[in-house]
């Protein structure tokens, strides 16, 4: 677990130099995609959830592609397309931007619910099918996909189908003081933050990582605390959705990968505790009443985690 440690620190402070002052956000974003997940960034326009996604795929050295999701997209935009070829008189398929290894969906709830769901096979199956033809995805493949958090005129909300692909949400807030005076020194000398940032491994590299935080060691003790804060959110007052069993397996992987990240090959609940707001927030939904009274879902959950008894013993490591 020690050279897996080293290489995420190094991978993380190599995104730093393009990100500034969101060391936990960068974290948990890498955490999710050793976990072979995919991640959602959510929040105001303007804080860098483009950015982030560029440099993370220029320091795992991925093959990058981006989709500019808006109401006209079709799903063949996304996944490509049969065309006729008058050369060869025959149907040809034209590969759509979904085959890449890290894809950006920019800005994905102004597309129709028809075309966010081009991409659930894919983000579930690591495949996609089009025209009753199957085509397998080269690993990795990740989606890393923005949404604005407070533009709602021309937007569709993402269904809990589509939420739930997604193994962890975060947010990037706005920056701090001495790193927005850092981007506008950038901005002063014409500088792209993301294209500072040089490829620290690559895809066999990253593959090997993805294995060895599948290997991380998890006690019954673990595994029964993931599942009394998932079913806690099942019997909550404030939410009329709790979250499903496929949050017990998000929040077992990404705190696997999690701690190998601080170079453990055993999981402790602090990981887990790091995590579960990232992993099940946007997997539930409040009440009405809860909505109308302002409670975010962020503080239900936090709510939830510090009333839950933590295992005080974790059975062999």
């Amino acid at each position: 677990m020690g050279l897996f440690a080293q290489d995420f620190r190094a991978i993380a402070q190599n995104i730093e130099t393009s990100i500034h002052g969101k060391s936990d956000v960068i974290k948990k974003a890498l955490v999710c995609l050793f976990a072979e997940g995919h991640l959602l960034i959510e929040d105001v326009p303007g804080v860098g959830k483009t950015s982030l996604a560029r440099a993370i795929a220029r320091t795992l050295d991925l093959a990058f592609g981006r989709i500019q999701f808006t109401p006209d997209l079709v799903p063949a935009d996304v996944t490509g397309t049969d065309f006729y070829s008058q050369r060869t008189e025959e149907l040809t398929f034209r590969p759509g931007p979904v085959f890449t290894q890290l894809l950006l969906a920019d800005e994905l709830n102004r597309a129709s619910p028809r075309t966010q769901s081009a991409l659930l096979e894919a983000m579930q199956e690591n495949q996609v099918t089009v025209n009753g033809r199957t085509m397998p995805l080269e690993r990795p493949f990740f989606v890393i996909a923005t949404q604005n958090s407070v533009e709602m005129s021309g937007t569709y909300a993402l269904p809990e189908a589509q939420l739930d692909r997604f193994l962890l949400r975060v947010s990037l807030g706005y920056p701090e003081h001495a790193s927005e005076i850092e981007i506008l020194e950038n901005h002063r000398l014409g500088r792209r933050e993301d294209e500072q940032v040089s490829p620290v491994v690559r895809a066999p590299d990253l593959l090997r990582m993805v294995e060895t935080a599948a290997e991380v060691h998890v006690s019954w003790a673990i595994h029964d605390y993931i599942v009394r804060l998932v079913a806690a959110t099942r019997r909550h007052p404030r939410l009329a959705l709790g979250a499903s069993p496929r949050a017990s397996i998000a929040l077992l992987r990404a705190s696997r990968a999690q701690a190998a990240a601080d170079g453990r090959n055993y999981v402790r609940p602090a990981d887990v505790q790091f995590l579960a707001e990232a992993t099940l927030a946007h997997r539930v939904v409040r009440t009405p009443e809860a909505e109308l009274s302002g409670l975010a879902v962020d503080e239900i959950i936090k709510g939830i985690v510090a009333a839950e008894p933590v295992p005080s013993r974790l059975g062999q490591q």
